[in-house]
């Protein structure tokens, strides 16, 4: 009979714990702002950056 006591008593852990999950995900979700990343003219993580051959830097230059 402590079997079956202990066998609800995890099921309904579980179930709370999952009940929690999703309350969390869904704060999450309702949280997350978006960005309108339309009106951005370069993307911040490649600005500046050139395309093609890069300039060798002073370690490798040779004067011959």
């Amino acid at each position: 009979m402590a079997d079956n006591f202990q066998k609800r008593q995890k099921e309904r852990k579980r179930q709370e714990k999952q009940v929690a999950k999703q309350a969390q995900r869904l704060e999450a979700k309702a949280s997350n702002v978006k960005v309108d990343r339309s009106l951005e003219t370069e993307d911040p993580d490649i600005a500046g950056i050139v395309a093609g051959p890069q300039a060798l830097d002073e370690y490798w230059q040779t004067n011959d």
